[in-house]
């Protein structure tokens, strides 16, 4: 293999490193610190998140993962740790 060609394998991440990349991505996004971003924190209730900030965050972790994410299957998820879940899901194939 070329190592310039860019793959198509998804990256090996592990759940934890799974939630840390989630947090950060939404962290970017919103501009506010990875660390106040949890498991049971709601993006619509406590941060007014809109699909146009969805959709950023959504196209951040398709490039990381190598994986496709539609912004709608995101907005589905009520906590950051759902969101988690299905992009653990997503990789895998299931979803």
């Amino acid at each position: 293999m070329n190592p310039t060609e860019p793959t198509t394998e998804a990256p090996v991440v592990s759940p934890d490193d799974l939630f840390g990349l989630v947090r950060e991505t939404i962290a970017d996004v919103l501009g506010t610190s990875p660390d106040v971003i949890v498991e049971s924190t709601d993006l619509r209730t406590e941060y007014g998140i809109d699909s146009l900030e969805m959709m950023s965050i959504g196209a951040q972790l398709e490039r990381a993962l190598n994986v496709r994410i539609k912004a709608e299957d995101l907005m589905r998820a009520e906590t950051v740790g759902q969101a988690v879940a299905f992009l653990a899901e997503r990789r895998a194939g299931r979803s």
